[in-house]
């Protein structure tokens, strides 16, 4: 299903831009703004799981961690 987007506050500058972009390329400015949208997102990278946790592992190195179970003891022993 498609959505739509609203964006306010654009720089007219940045409208023209897109504008002259748009007419260049043969489209409307909805549609050159999708175009980029679309070849923004399709080319970006996917974060890895394992990538993103090793960050998470490394940022809180030299932490001192709670044991998952102790937690657990402690929320039931509050109920």
């Amino acid at each position: 299903m498609a959505k739509a987007l609203n964006v306010r506050n654009l720089d007219d500058g940045v409208y023209e831009k897109l504008r002259s972009r748009a007419a260049r390329h043969g489209r409307s400015t909805e549609a050159e703004i999708r175009q980029i949208l679309t070849d923004t997102i399709a080319n970006e990278p996917r974060q890895d799981f394992w990538a993103l946790a090793e960050k998470l592992r490394a940022a809180t190195k030299g932490r001192r961690h709670t044991p998952s179970e102790i937690l657990q003891r402690e929320g039931r022993d509050e109920r």
